[in-house]
C-alpha cells in the first residue's frame, strides 16, 4: 500500500529514472497506460470506486456478504483496467481481449454472490454451477494478485491450496473437495471474504483515500523541508535528514519501496555529495524508509487488522506501537551519526538548507494527520467517520497552500489515487485470507504448532527464533498488510500457546514480516535505494540490515518481558526507566555494530557494548544497573584512550 508516491522533483546533480525504479521494484507503480478520454472515464470509475467506498463506511448497512463481495467485484473490475499482464512498455489506451474476459468473468463471479447472498447462506450445499463460479472468481483474483502483488504470496497460497485437495480432506472423491474448498474460501466468510478483506473495505480504504488527499497538500515536501532545517546542518545531516523525513511520511504511509523512492530521490544523492559510501546512502534510506510501516498511527494498516485480529482498541494498538518505533528509528539514526562522526563527515550549508521560519508557517499542513490522531484516540464515533472528517480538513487546508489547492480537477485525481491505491491491499488481503481460510480448515495450523514445539523443546527463545525465519521467509516480496494477515494465522497463535501475550505474539510476527523488505535476497526496499544510489544491490541490503537490527532485538525483548508494550504492571516510574535505558541500549548496540562511539572501538570493547545494550533494551532493574555497569565501563575506556591520543597529538 502506497499514500506516497514518487514525488515530481528530479535531483539535477545525479539524473535517475525513477519511474523506471519504481516499475522494477514496486508493482504497484507497474499501471496501465491511459491517456485522453480514456484516461478521464478509467479515472472516474476509480473516484466512483472511491466514493462507494466511504459511502458504505458511514452510512451503509449491507448484509456483510453483499458489502465484501460487492467491494471485491470493484476491485477486479478496476484491478484489470489498471494493472496489465506483463511489465515492460505499454501500448497507450489498449485493453486486450483477454484482460476484458477476465475482468467481466471476475466480476461476474463476486456479484453473482451478493445478488444470490441470501440464497447461498441458506443452502449449505452448493451447486456444480456455482463451484464453477467460484473456482472462477479465485482464479481471477489470483491472476490479478501476480499483477499487482506479486508471485511470493500467490505461491504459499497455490501450496496450500494443493495440500487442502490432495491431503487437507478425508474425503475420497476429489470433486467433492474441491466442492468443500470452494464452499469455505469463496462462499464463506472463512476464505476470501474473512477479516482481513473485511477490515480492508470498513477502515482501510478510508485511510488509503486520506492519504490520497493528505499528498496533494503537500505534506510529502514539507517533511523534507522540515528534516532538512531541523538536522541537515549537523554532522552527516543529509542522513538524519532522511531518517526524520521518512520517520515523519511513516506516520501515514505503508509501503517501503515508495518511501525509499519518494524520499531517496532527494536524501540519496545529498549523502553522497556530503561523504557517504553509495551503499551506505541508500541502506540509511531503505532502512528509514521501512520503519514507516512500524510507525504509528498508520503502520501500513496492519494496526487496523492487528485490533480485529486480536479483540483490542485500534488507539490502544498505536499507543503500544509507539516505544518500539522510537527505538528503531533511534538505532538508525545513532548509527549514520556514528558513521558521519567516524568517517568526518560534515553537514549541509546555509545556503543548502531550507529556512526554517518560513516552513512553521505551513504548519497548519499537519493539521489533517493531527485532528485524526485526536478524534482516532477520543472519539466515540467510528474511526471511518475520524478518516472522513480528516479529508475534509485536509481538503481545508489545502485552499491556503496556493500551489498545492485542491481543485475540482484536483479533487477528482484525489479520489482516482485513493480508489487505485486500494487495489495492491484488497487483492492481497482476500489472497491471504485464502491461506487462513486453507491453513484453519485443514488442520494445518495445528500441526505447524507441534512441528515448532517439536523443534523448539519448548524453549520459547528457539520458537522466537524459528517463528522469526518463517516471518522473514514469507515476507520476501509480500505486502505488509498480506504479511501480517499470514502469520496472524499461523506463528501468532504458535506463540501465544507457548506463553506469549496475544498482542506480543502479533507485534513479533508483524516487526519481522517488515524487514523482510530489507534482509537479503529478496529486500526490495534495499535494492531501490541501491537502483538510486548506483551502489550493489547486496551489500547495500547487508548494511541496511545492520542499519535495521532495532527492528531484530526489540521484538524478542517484547516477546520476553511485555513491559516495553505497556502490558501488566507498567507504573510512570517503571516507564520512564525503559525509555531512559532502552535509548542508552540502543545505542551501545548501534556503537559495537558501527565500531565507534567517541573513537574507533577494538572488539573487546564492542563485544562488551553489545552485551551492556542488550540489557539495557531488556526491562528489568538488575539487568539495567548490570548493563549501565558495562557500557559506562566502554565509555569510561574511550575517554581514557581520546585523552591520550589528543596528549600524543599535542
Amino acid at each position: 500500500m502506497s499514500f506516497f508516491k514518487k514525488k515530481e522533483t528530479v535531483n539535477v546533480q545525479e539524473p535517475m529514472d525513477l519511474e523506471s525504479v519504481m516499475k522494477k521494484f514496486d508493482r504497484e507503480s507497474n499501471t496501465r497506460l491511459w491517456e485522453g478520454v480514456p484516461r478521464v472515464i478509467v479515472n472516474c470509475v476509480l473516484a466512483i470506486f472511491s466514493l462507494y467506498c466511504i459511502w458504505v463506511a458511514l452510512f451503509a448497512t449491507l448484509q456483510d456478504e453483499v458489502r465484501l463481495t460487492t467491494f471485491m467485484a470493484f476491485i477486479v473490475l478496476i484491478g484489470y483496467l489498471v494493472f496489465p499482464a506483463r511489465k515492460g512498455v505499454q501500448r497507450v489506451n489498449h485493453l486486450p481481449w483477454y484482460d476484458i474476459v477476465l475482468m467481466v468473468l471476475g466480476t461476474g463471479s463476486f456479484l453473482y454472490f451478493a445478488i444470490f447472498a441470501n440464497d447461498i447462506i441458506r443452502n449449505f450445499n452448493i451447486n456444480t454451477y456455482q463451484v464453477i463460479i467460484g473456482v472462477i472468481g479465485i482464479a481471477c483474483l489470483a491472476e490479478l494478485c501476480r499483477r499487482c502483488v506479486g508471485l511470493p504470496i500467490l505461491c504459499v497460497a497455490g501450496v496450500l491450496l494443493v495440500y487442502a485437495l490432495i491431503w487437507g480432506s478425508t474425503n475420497p472423491n476429489t470433486w467433492a473437495r474441491v466442492t468443500e474448498n470452494v464452499r469455505v474460501l469463496f462462499y464463506s466468510k472463512e476464505g476470501i471474504l474473512s477479516t482481513p478483506v473485511n477490515v480492508c473495505s470498513k477502515y482501510i480504504v478510508m485511510f488509503i483515500i486520506f492519504g490520497a488527499f493528505l499528498e496533494r497538500t503537500g505534506i510529502a515536501d514539507f517533511f523534507i523541508n522540515i528534516a532538512n532545517a531541523l538536522v541537515g546542518r549537523f554532522s552527516g545531516g543529509p542522513a538524519k535528514v532522511a531518517v526524520v523525513a521518512s520517520a515523519l511520511e511513516g506516520m501515514v504511509s505503508g509501503s517501503s519501496v515508495a518511501n525509499t523512492v519518494g524520499s531517496g530521490a532527494v536524501t540519496i544523492p545529498l549523502m553522497k555529495k556530503t561523504g557517504y559510501q553509495p551503499e551506505f546512502a541508500a541502506a540509511a534510506e531503505a532502512s528509514a524508509s521501512t520503519g514507516g510501516q512500524i510507525m504509528p498511527p498508520i503502520m501500513g494498516a496492519a494496526a487496523f487488522l492487528m485490533a480485529e485480529t486480536v479483540g483490542a482498541s485500534y488507539s490502544s494498538i498505536v499507543v503500544r506501537a509507539i516505544l518500539p518505533a522510537v527505538l528503531y528509528f533511534a538505532g538508525v539514526f545513532i548509527t549514520v551519526h556514528l558513521e558521519a562522526k567516524k568517517e568526518g563527515l560534515r553537514g549541509l550549508t546555509r545556503e543548502e538548507l531550507p529556512r526554517l521560519k518560513p516552513l512553521l508557517k505551513q504548519t497548519y499542513l499537519l493539521l489533517p494527520l493531527l485532528l485524526l490522531i485526536y478524534l482516532v484516540g477520543t472519539s466515540k464515533r467510528s474511526i471511518a467517520y475520524a478518516a472522513a472528517i480528516a479529508i475534509v480538513v485536509a481538503i481545508v487546508v489545502s485552499l491556503f497552500n496556493k500551489g498545492n489547492r485542491i481543485t475540482p480537477k484536483r479533487l477528482l485525481e484525489a479520489l482516482a489515487a485513493g480508489g487505485q491505491g486500494m487495489i495492491t491491499v484488497a487483492v492481497a488481503c482476500g489472497v491471504a485470507g485464502i491461506v487462513a481460510g486453507v491453513i484453519s480448515s485443514t488442520g494445518l495450523a495445528y500441526m505447524l504448532f507441534n512441528g515448532i514445539v517439536a523443534l523448539a523443546g519448548n524453549h520459547l527463545i528457539i520458537a522466537l527464533f524459528l517463528t522469526m525465519l518463517c516471518c522473514i521467509i514469507l515476507g520476501m516480496g509480500v505486502p505488509t498488510t498480506a504479511n501480517y494477515c499470514i502469520m496472524a494465522a499461523t506463528c501468532a497463535p504458535i506463540l501465544v500457546q507457548m506463553g506469549v501475550p496475544m498482542i506480543a505474539a502479533h507485534f513479533f510476527v508483524f516487526y519481522f514480516g517488515i524487514v523482510a523488505d530489507l534482509t537479503p535476497p529478496v529486500a526490495l526496499a534495499a535494492y531501490a535505494g541501491a537502483a538510486i544510489a548506483q551502489a550493489n544491490p547486496m551489500r547495500t541490503a547487508f548494511t541496511a540490515t545492520k542499519l535495521a537490527i532495532g527492528a531484530f532485538i526489540v521484538p524478542y525483548i517484547f516477546a520476553l518481558n511485555p513491559q516495553m508494550l505497556f502490558i501488566g504492571d507498567v507504573t510512570v516510574a517503571s516507564f520512564v526507566l525503559i525509555i531512559i535505558s532502552s535509548l542508552i541500549g540502543i545505542f551501545a548496540v548501534a556503537a559495537a555494530l558501527e565500531g565507534y562511539l567517541l573513537d574507533r572501538m577494538p572488539w573487546w570493547q564492542r563485544a562488551i557494548s553489545v552485551v551492556g545494550g542488550l540489557l539495557l533494551i531488556y526491562p528489568g532493574v538488575v539487568t539495567d544497573l548490570i548493563g549501565f555497569g558495562l557500557f559506562g565501563v566502554v565509555v569510561a575506556m574511550q575517554l581514557i584512550l581520546r585523552k591520550a591520543n589528543n596528549a600524543v597529538a599535542a
